[in-house]
């Protein structure tokens, strides 16, 4: 259903024609204007620079660049009369027209309308849509019936919420006005990425469909043997997007200082991809607890890069003082995998690490809600 600030812009619009009847209503942001001048782009200028706060030169500029030209204040205050009725303010209304002049010149029953309301008949609200449109005033120049519309639809596919697709067009304004978007998307499915992964990655990080170089990046992943149809070939996907060249090789140094080879670090990529995206620091804070505190060997988590995804605090120390202990005892052998223990779930953890070894199992359990304790405790009072 429309809200009031709509129906009141349909009944506005409703009485508006274009060129409209002699000007009655109050200049938005001044309470004079200046006299109509012959000289449309002059009058255009002087508009902007009254109604806007626009400099000489960035006014003559923005005339000139977008071919700005209108001899009366009719029309482009029916404009900004429409905005204000949708709940724009003065400043919004400026960077708006900052980024999009023209749309000074334009019918908005036309060209901005059918925009408020195809968000409207999906869920979004009049603040979502002052949000969007605000981030990203690009969207008033796209077709909503050859472009918002296909593209909304094929989010639709994925993420299978008008509520998840609006809020991801909000924290990324292009998505759905951008011709990448849907472009990238189609190379996915075609290359035969999964639904879940393409899903995933538009409830993460939706900027990485703009990218221009997303072909040569799913040719790059398959080469080095990632399953399109696996969840960790869109986890490869992310990171790679993600992760800048730069950043990539200074995690990829990080690993070295601990002794990781280079190829390390790459087959580490290829068994779990979620360890490129994890933080240089958060890296470097893993290795040192792994090796400097524990004495445990830092090429076992470049066979086991999963370890490096989970919490230090909340995951990893509190089960690391329960294999130190299972070690120092002689009840767990010493060439068992080291990280097992780290990846599996928390009742697979419990039942082969606390809960089997009978005599032991009440020491071990107090141990480890000890630690877990602590990592609640730092957690709730913001210590480290």
């Amino acid at each position: 259903m429309l809200t009031t600030n709509l129906h009141r812009t349909f009944l506005y619009l409703k009485n508006l024609t274009f060129p409209p009847k002699p000007y009655q209503y109050p200049s938005p942001f001044s309470p004079h204007f200046c006299t109509n001048t012959s000289d449309s782009t002059t009058f255009a200028v002087s508009y902007l620079i009254n109604n806007f706060g626009f400099s000489p030169q960035s006014a003559s500029k923005h005339c000139s660049t977008y071919h700005l030209s209108f001899k009366t204040a009719q029309k482009p205050d029916s404009v900004i009369t429409f905005f204000r009725t949708n709940g724009f303010s003065n400043s919004q209304l400026r960077d708006i027209i900052a980024k999009l002049p023209g749309l000074l010149s334009c019918n908005p029953s036309i060209r901005v309308l059918p925009k408020f309301q195809f968000l409207l008949s999906k869920g979004a609200s009049n603040s979502d849509i002052v949000n969007l449109v605000s981030k990203n005033p690009r969207i008033l120049s796209t077709s909503v019936e050859n472009h918002i519309v296909p593209t909304y639809e094929l989010l639709y596919r994925f993420l299978q919420s008008d509520m998840d697709i609006i809020a991801s067009a909000i924290r990324y304004p292009a998505l759905l006005c951008d011709h990448r978007v849907p472009h990238n998307i189609t190379i996915l499915v075609e290359n035969g990425v999964a639904d879940s992964s393409i899903a995933k990655l538009l409830r993460r990080n939706s900027w990485v469909l703009l990218k221009c170089e997303m072909l040569n990046l799913v040719e790059e992943l398959k080469n080095l043997g990632f399953n399109p149809s696996k969840t960790t070939f869109g986890v490869a996907l992310e990171a790679k997007l993600t992760v800048n060249k730069t950043l990539w090789k200074e995690k990829v140094d990080a690993f070295k200082k601990w002794g990781w080879s280079d190829e390390d670090a790459h087959e580490a990529f290829r068994k779990k991809p979620h360890c490129m995206l994890v933080s240089i620091n958060k890296i470097n804070l893993v290795m040192s607890f792994w090796v400097n505190q524990l004495g445990w060997d830092a090429l076992a988590l470049a066979k086991g890069p999963s370890v490096l995804s989970n919490s230090l605090e909340k995951s990893i120390i509190p089960r690391a003082s329960v294999v130190q202990f299972l070690l120092k005892k002689g009840l767990r052998k010493k060439d068992a995998s080291l990280t097992c223990p780290f990846v599996v779930s928390e009742q697979v953890f419990l039942d082969t690490c606390i809960k089997r070894f009978k005599e032991e199992t009440s020491y071990l359990l107090k141990l480890y809600e000890e630690k877990l304790s602590l990592a609640q405790t730092r957690d709730k009072t913001g210590m480290s």
